[in-house]
């Protein structure tokens, strides 16, 4: 799930309409620790927060670049008070920079004089597509006064491929608008856009890459939801599946979610095979992805902390400060 919205649900529908059913999604989810190669044997008896962190070459993520969608934190940041102190905890492990999703009981100035008080930038948020164009202008007027780089699309879901072709257009529009202000537009995936046969093979994916305006808009591509898709298609190695999905697409790659996967043997108890993990716990393999691909910005994400919130903040930050590539 990703700000509310059920990206497991989504996949598990474009599954079942290709013949698949939860069986055949969860022998994916065992088969995980294989096909994604290195990164899940050597954590195997490793505690969430003594995850490996690989040293594999000498370019690192500078801290400016590093954030964390605020999703993640969700549960703990429920009113004004709650908000203020878990962006003040934030800024106290590192963090420069956060991702909205809503704003924590906060209008948009108070949010901007906390995370100024706090010396964090607002550099993205999550916005679903606007009802008409008054509502996207005031959308983009609330992130230009936050101050903010991005704004992105964080879900979308139909198996009508009219559906995707007329948000295509509304994407495009409404990038039109956040270009007039300086604010860079994109979208975020999960893993059904890859997954779901619109008719004839074709998927919401190959409809985005060919209609949304690559002057306009950029992508945020979530690491754990296009692998995810990968192992779910079958492909022999999910790595190279997110990797070729970067180099293919029209569309430039600006921003990543960097989000785990536990493979067959969770760390964690109460954790399923699959599910999200804590960096540096599961078996995606960030580091190739990486050196493939650079990004603007690295946000640590997971929906399902697998303890605290602030413990999965603070693991990934440390991940990510880590990291050698």
């Amino acid at each position: 799930m990703c700000y509310g919205y059920d990206g497991n649900a989504a996949l598990c529908q474009s599954l079942e309409h290709r013949g698949l059913n939860r069986r055949s999604f969860l022998r994916g989810a065992l088969g995980a620790t294989v096909a994604a190669g290195i990164g899940g044997a050597a954590l195997a008896n490793a505690r969430p927060a003594e995850a490996a962190i690989p040293r594999v070459g000498s370019t690192k993520v500078v801290n400016h670049r590093i954030s964390i969608q605020l999703y993640t934190l969700r549960s703990i940041m429920t009113n004004a008070t709650t908000t203020t102190n878990t962006l003040t905890a934030l800024e106290d492990i590192g963090y420069r920079n956060v991702e909205l999703a809503g704003l924590g009981g906060l209008t948009v100035a108070q949010m901007r004089d906390l995370l100024d008080d706090l010396g964090i930038k607002a550099s993205s948020s999550h916005d679903g597509i606007s009802a008409n164009t008054t509502a996207a202008r005031t959308k983009i007027a609330n992130a230009k006064i936050l101050g903010q780089d991005y704004i992105n699309v964080p879900y979308l879901a139909s198996t009508n491929a009219d559906d995707w072709r007329r948000w295509a257009d509304q994407m495009n529009a409404e990038a039109a608008i956040a270009k007039q202000n300086r604010i860079r537009y994109g979208y975020h995936n999960h893993a059904h856009e890859f997954t779901t046969n619109l008719g004839g093979g074709l998927t919401p994916w190959q409809i985005f890459m060919d209609r949304l305006d690559p002057k306009l808009v950029h992508l945020e591509i979530d690491l754990y939801w296009v692998v995810t898709a990968g192992i779910n298609l079958g492909v022999a190695d999910p790595h190279q599946f997110a990797i070729d999905v970067i180099d293919d697409a029209p569309l430039r790659t600006r921003q990543f979610h960097v989000k785990d996967r536990h493979g067959a043997t969770p760390q964690t108890p109460g954790q399923q095979p699959g599910d999200m993990a804590d960096l540096g716990t599961g078996i995606i393999d960030f580091a190739r992805i990486f050196q493939a691909h650079k990004a603007e910005e690295y946000i640590v994400e997971n929906d399902t902390p697998d303890v605290t919130p602030l413990q999965t903040a603070e693991i990934g930050y440390n991940y990510l400060r880590g990291i050698r590539y």
